[in-house]
């Protein structure tokens, strides 16, 4: 068979080229250390090796949601911590305040310490992360949640935007808390309505206070007819209650008026009202619905109270107020301990999570590991063979490429 020099050319340095590629594929399998760096390496492997990347990248993103959502509910937790304790502090002074011992100047100290509280109050409720955001402002991050007015009421400017992160495939953790929900919405402590006691002249010598009031039918209630005004007949001393038209609503005719009786019951209008005391002839005071009650108004009430103690004309009427603030600044450290706790919630979960994918994580891994890594002795034997095979290769073709008929002449 007759060879041309075009074709050995050709033929030894295709062949050269393959060996050199064998060599150049055994590298990148020792530098990279992987023995799958593509799907013709093993085809069924590397469609597994996908999905375990993917995994793998999903968990890495879960952790950083994770990592922002704990910062954000642990400053929320430690404001809230801060908040209790301000809350704490507030009722201390309450409860000084109430001591029939104290002097003028005693009490002015008092309402100037409380003070001192709300404006830490008011400050923390206006917090913000390191990045500057308000985190209480709910979407509206940039626009302070809280500023307090000339009457000394607070107004809240942020919106009740909730934001969310995806800790997991079917997780979402909630990663704020809005302003009003933490502090202008607390419960009310004698349930949905809120009371208008008699102011000079008029008096409460009996020291009567509602207990409890509380919308119990809402079909036959309507918020229309409010307030509701209850009045004890000057000489008889029958209880009635009128609404905000004058018309009797209790006792319900043909029932007719009768002394009250001291725990009953008084229904009307599908709401339920219990009283503490018994109304004297003459006492009257107003219900006016009010679910729920802000942080902030209890602390100026607190603030007033205190104020006024040293003045106060009405003792009876001052001690039913004491006891309604006293017991609406428990509802308010409920609330806001409450609030503290979603927090603390929340942290565990993500704690849980984050343990969760770490466990999950080490197991992709081990298993991606067993897939793509490489075996170095078995690959350095493949590359010394490759080398070897080209080596041979370039010498063979090295001593033909020099031969001549010449030679054997």
């Amino acid at each position: 068979m007759r060879v041309s020099t075009a074709q050995f050319y050709q033929q030894s340095t295709l062949q050269m080229s393959s060996k050199s590629s064998d060599v150049n594929e055994q590298v990148a399998y020792l530098t990279s250390g992987k023995r799958v760096l593509t799907a013709k390496d093993d085809a069924v492997q590397y469609g597994t090796l996908v999905g375990y990347k993917e995994s793998l990248a999903n968990i890495e993103k879960y952790q950083r949601n994770i990592t922002q959502a704990e910062s954000h509910n642990s400053l929320q937790e430690i404001v809230f911590a801060d908040a209790e304790l301000i809350l704490d502090k507030i009722k201390e002074l309450m409860l000084q305040a109430n001591n029939g011992a104290m002097s003028d100047e005693d009490l002015r100290a008092l309402a100037k310490q409380t003070r001192n509280s709300f404006d830490q109050l008011l400050d923390i409720a206006n917090s913000q992360n390191a990045n500057g955001d308000y985190i209480f402002s709910g979407y509206q991050t940039e626009q302070q949640p809280f500023s307090q007015q000339v009457d000394g009421s607070v107004n809240y400017s942020g919106d009740t935007g909730v934001n969310v992160l995806q800790v997991a495939r079917n997780i979402n953790i909630v990663t704020n808390q809005t302003g009003d929900a933490a502090f202008m919405k607390v419960a009310n402590a004698i349930g949905d309505f809120s009371v208008s006691y008699p102011t000079p002249p008029a008096s409460n010598t009996s020291s009567v206070a509602v207990e409890s009031a509380n919308i119990t039918d809402r079909n036959s209630y309507n918020i229309s007819t409010g307030p509701y005004t209850f009045a004890t007949d000057p000489i008889t001393n029958d209880l009635t209650v009128t609404d905000n038209t004058a018309t009797v609503v209790f006792p319900v005719l043909p029932v007719l008026p009768a002394p009250y009786v001291a725990g009953q019951t008084i229904s009307f209008d599908g709401i339920d009202v219990t009283l503490n005391g018994n109304p004297l002839p003459g006492d009257s005071f107003t219900i006016s619905e009010q679910e729920k009650v802000s942080i902030f108004e209890t602390i100026n009430d607190a603030i007033a109270w205190i104020d006024s103690g040293s003045v106060s004309t009405n003792l009876e009427q001052h001690q039913v107020d004491y006891n309604a603030i006293l017991n609406q600044l428990n509802s308010a450290m409920t609330h806001v301990t409450s609030r503290r706790v979603d927090s603390g919630v929340r942290l565990q979960m993500l704690e849980s999570q984050k343990s969760r994918h770490l466990d999950s994580e080490l197991n992709i891994t081990i298993g991606k590991s067993n897939i793509e890594d490489l075996d170095f002795a078995k690959a350095i034997s493949e590359f010394e063979q490759s080398k070897l095979a080209l080596q041979a290769s370039q010498q063979a073709f090295s001593k033909v490429q020099g031969l001549t008929l010449f030679n054997y002449i």
